[in-house]
């Protein structure tokens, strides 16, 4: 439903916010740069955004820093490790292979942003590249580089994402065997399942 105060069209939304600066609009470039080889490096974390019939999906990718691998100034290889089985994100990559990626680096500011198109492989080279602890990932996403910009640390900055927490800090959300069990109204044992979880993650972390 449209309001007096709803923004519509682009002419307003740029009326709101105006123009970039010269340095928002000089970053972006369609290639890895080796300054942004360097940041990819260095992250143990990436969110990736996929878009599928069923609508947009974000989902966590994590390991040791490096671990999605420039693989030329163009392209990224990304190791898809065991998980839920769900599979949303490879769903979606097979429908659209439009995808987004977000790059965090613990105590920096600064995010980074890659656009492109992706396939999923299982070349078995590629596998045994990826392989931890000697367990190879299911698959390996390819990423074709489109659009690659970094973003300022505004939003860390607000956020204070990598602040220290305080000594006398408590956990205040609820555990997963909590939301499970309050999603089936009790029908789930979540005192079980959280109290099992951490072994089941270490023994299948790979």
């Amino acid at each position: 439903m449209t309001t007096a105060h709803a923004i519509e069209n682009i002419e307003q939304l740029e009326a709101l916010f105006g123009q970039p600066g010269e340095a928002a609009l000089k970053k972006e470039v369609s290639y890895l740069h080796p300054s942004y080889q360097a940041l990819i490096a260095a992250s143990p974390f990436a969110a990736l955004a996929t878009l599928g019939p069923g609508g947009l999906d974000v989902s966590p990718r994590g390991d040791p820093p490096g671990f999605v691998a420039v693989q030329d100034d163009k392209t990224l290889l990304m190791p898809e490790r065991r998980g839920n089985n769900r599979i949303d994100s490879l769903r979606n990559i097979v429908a659209d292979p439009r995808v987004a990626l977000l790059f965090l680096i613990p105590g920096v500011g600064e995010t980074l942003r890659v656009n492109g198109k992706a396939g999923i492989t299982v070349d078995p080279a590629l596998l045994a590249r990826f392989a931890m602890d000697g367990k190879p990932p299911q698959c390996v996403i390819r990423i074709r580089v489109e659009k690659v910009f970094f973003q300022c640390a505004r939003a860390i900055q607000r956020s204070r994402l990598w602040a220290p927490l305080p000594p006398d800090a408590v956990r205040a959300v609820p555990t997963p065997g909590a939301i499970l069990s309050a999603l089936t109204g009790s029908a789930f044992d979540g005192a079980t399942y959280d109290r099992e979880l951490p072994a089941r993650q270490r023994a299948t972390l790979y």
